[in-house]
């Protein structure tokens, strides 16, 4: 199966979504899958929600091409240096859509009770309007969308093997994203978000 670079334009209110379903061939998704999922360095990190501080319903690993570290609900990541993996991954997303970034923050979901609750990638070290790439590998899993003012305003895509979903413009402002659990999935999961900190 050859890799297919033509995005979908995801129409939204204050959004700005492209979604490029086949944007890795089969081949070479499944590739990158096993290599990352034995390579990268996983940590199962506690977060702050709420007041409470609580292990994350999935586990984390933080690269870049720089040294800054990133924040978010009270945790201070420091980014180790990336391999060649991930920069031959970043160069290809950067090739086709035009965008650079510093940082990939990888989730690995081992199974439907792995998750991330609802939030916005709009931590002050982001900048305003941040251009978040997020890669998926492996399982399935349905990625919903919420807008923030307008609450009856709200978006599903089930995320393929493979695919690229970038999120830009004004989308982090007005939509809060999650991962929710899935009795129906078994498999896991590898979420590669890249951004830029400045």
């Amino acid at each position: 199966m050859k890799q297919d670079c033509t995005p979908t334009y995801i129409t939204l209110p204050d959004a700005n979504l492209e979604y490029y379903p086949n944007f890795l061939s089969n081949e070479l998704a499944n590739a990158h899958f096993e290599t990352l999922l034995n390579l990268l360095q996983w940590e199962q990190y506690s977060i702050k929600i709420f007041g409470k501080t609580i292990p994350q319903p999935r586990l984390t690993a933080l690269y870049a091409l720089n040294s800054e570290p990133y924040s978010y609900s009270g945790l201070k990541l420091n980014p180790l240096k990336f391999t060649k993996e991930l920069g031959e991954i970043y160069s290809e997303i950067s090739n086709i859509t035009g965008y650079t970034f510093t940082h990939c923050l990888a989730n690995l979901y081992r199974n439907g009770n792995d998750s991330m609750g609802w939030h916005a990638d709009n931590e002050k070290e982001l900048g305003k309007n941040p251009i978040i790439a997020s890669l998926s590998l492996g399982e399935v899993r349905n990625f919903q969308l919420r807008h923030k003012i307008k609450s009856e305003l709200r978006h599903s895509i089930a995320l393929e093997h493979g695919s690229l979903l970038i999120m830009k413009g004004a989308t982090q402002e007005f939509w809060k994203h999650q991962l929710p659990k899935t009795k129906k999935s078994f498999e896991p999961r590898i979420n590669l978000t890249f951004r830029t900190i400045y």
